[in-house]
């Protein structure tokens, strides 16, 4: 069934969100739209003659001039000018045909001159890995080989920077893919845009830039399990059959790590929660899971599910300023913050660098259509901001880590990056958790002990339907034809019967994967069709502040726009 999503006021709708969950895209400006441009926020309560940066056409520079504005500099690299004008007259300047970007001309740092020393081989690209000293354990032989990772996302591109690690799976009848795909799409390709860039910070090779935009662990393979299409929508029940296809197959290629970026807001307790519950299979399972917070902070009790479960690695982000020093880092508004809304647990259990980050635009795909790569990242990168981003930097440092220490379990993994982690940004746990990753120190001088003894694992007995939290999609045949309107209830992605006690229960301990269980063998058939949204589906834009990190610009409150409703967390930088 294809699933074709709605906005219910009086239904609890559901989407899994992805934290890029969550993730953001940096545009060079923040700020509301006026006319045909969008207008930096802080310009709007400037008086007199203020300094602008204009960007999207340089022919509007003579219209600047008559009405009264100066030039001060050309700026082709983005395609602009700067100029100063009076501030009256800002909202004629977005009204210039071909304007795209009116921001604040504020004080500038060279890219490649990084303030507080943000030196390294690769200058801002670099930074982050320096950060959390994914590049000291790179220098000591760590690099994720010998490791997988499983990303359940919305795909992965096969690029120059992804093809060689990505691996191919068998997907029945003796074919093989670059993905296992629970999606609508015919096609493993990441056609929303999420998944091929945390495939590149995990691991991405740099090939495509002779090694400057490498992930944190370049020799770790990755295997991609597709659960959203070109609109990022997917069900809870997809969410789950996928896990249970990670753990039925980690011995088959070697997962050791599993990277969620995604989640819902849903609000029941963890001990009864089915996604909890999944999650909590693969951790017992031997794969360390990690998951993003979620983009919806910087509010109490807003981390979203399953982050929410004591026993995972819940990932919330800090912007480090494009600096390695960390008396300049911040904990962005977006990054969730704790206790859990249902159980007051604390979280999230670390943080890592998540303002701003460069990684991959997957050609073509939503993201990259709708917010394009703005002109301090050369082709095929970006920036994007968001928990998604901080998650998948931590994926790749756990691959690091277990390069070091193969037979390490989950539980001294996550023992290992908490007991070694700074303080850094915030002196509030429900921020920050135990603080900022430090790869090199849990994998060579963590002390001794493992996470998570005397904790209570879930019964996964409780409401699929409670687990969607508020959105839901709607369920059409390949046709289009509503079969079901809005989908709810203890029901399936498949309209099957749920049922945790006979099927949720005993898919996940041991029953086939192929059996007679809720999922069966149809989530490889042509019954099933995905998920998809249309309509008012989007939240909207949602701007965090009005400072733009961009080719030259550090800030820490600007992070594009965020995507709520498509259910993947983050924010596109332009």
């Amino acid at each position: 069934m294809a699933a074709v999503a709605a906005r219910r006021r009086t239904i609890a709708p559901l989407a899994v969100l992805a934290a890029v969950a969550s993730w953001l895209v940096t545009a060079p400006i923040a700020g509301s739209t006026t006319g045909g441009a969008i207008v930096d926020p802080s310009l709007h309560a400037v008086q007199g003659t203020v300094g602008i940066i204009v960007q999207g056409a340089r022919t509007a520079e003579s219209a600047v001039t008559r009405m009264g504005g100066r030039i001060t500099h050309d700026l082709p690299i983005i395609g602009g000018f700067s100029a100063k004008v009076p501030a009256r007259d800002i909202p004629r300047v977005a009204h210039i045909p071909g304007v795209r970007y009116v921001t604040i001309d504020g004080s500038t740092t060279v890219q490649g001159n990084l303030p507080g020393g943000g030196h390294g081989n690769h200058g801002p690209a670099d930074v982050y890995k320096n950060v959390v000293h994914a590049n000291q354990l790179r220098a000591a032989g760590a690099s994720g080989q010998g490791v997988t990772v499983a990303l359940i996302d919305t795909g992965v591109t096969p690029m120059a920077d992804t093809s060689s690690n990505l691996v191919t799976v068998g997907v029945g009848g003796g074919n093989t893919a670059d993905c296992v795909n629970f999606s609508a799409d015919g096609t493993c390709d990441d056609l929303y845009g999420h998944g091929t860039f945390l495939a590149g910070l995990i691991d991405g090779t740099g090939a495509a830039s002779h090694g400057t935009f490498t992930g944190v662990a370049p020799q770790a393979k990755l295997v991609s399990v597709k659960v959203a299409s070109a609109d990022g929508s997917a069900d809870v029940s997809t969410i789950i059959a996928a896990l249970q296809w990670v753990i039925a197959f980690k011995d088959v290629y070697g997962i050791q790590v599993l990277n969620l970026s995604l989640g819902t807001n849903g609000t029941q307790s963890y001990l009864l929660s089915p996604l909890d519950f999944a999650v909590e299979k693969a951790w017992q399972a031997g794969i360390v899971t990690l998951v993003s917070a979620s983009n919806l902070g910087p509010a109490a009790s807003t981390i979203d599910k399953p982050a929410d479960d004591p026993y995972i690695i819940t990932v919330g982000a800090i912007d480090d300023q494009g600096t390695t020093t960390l008396a300049d880092d911040s904990v962005p508004n977006f990054s969730a913050r704790g206790p859990t809304a249902a159980d007051g647990l604390a979280k999230p259990d670390v943080v890592a660098p998540g303002g701003h980050l460069i990684s991959l635009a997957a050609p073509g795909a939503t993201i990259t259509t709708q917010f394009p790569p703005g002109p301090d990242t050369p082709a095929p990168y970006r920036r994007g901001s968001g928990t998604s981003m901080s998650t998948a930097v931590v994926s790749g440092l756990v691959a690091d880590i277990l390069s070091a220490n193969p037979t390490w379990t989950p539980d001294r993994v996550k023992f290992a990056l908490m007991s070694t982690a700074r303080a850094d940004a915030s002196a509030d746990r429900m921020a920050v958790g135990a603080g900022l990753v430090d790869g090199y120190a849990a994998a060579f001088s963590a002390p001794a002990g493992v996470a998570n003894v005397g904790l209570v694992p879930s019964n996964g007995l409780g409401s699929l339907q409670a687990d969607r939290g508020t959105v839901n999609v709607q369920l059409a045949d390949a046709n289009g034809t509503v079969v079901a309107s809005p989908l709810s209830g203890e029901v399936s992605a498949q309209l099957n019967p749920y049922d945790a006690a006979s099927q949720l229960l005993a898919t996940f301990n041991g029953s086939s994967w192929y059996g007679s269980s809720w999922y069966g063998s149809s989530w490889y058939g042509s019954s099933w069709y995905g998920s998809s949204w249309y309509g008012s589906s989007w939240y909207g834009s949602s701007w965090y502040g009005s400072s733009w990190y961009g080719s030259s610009w550090y800030g820490s409150s600007w992070y594009g726009s965020s995507w709520y409703g498509s259910s993947w967390y983050g924010a596109w930088d332009q």
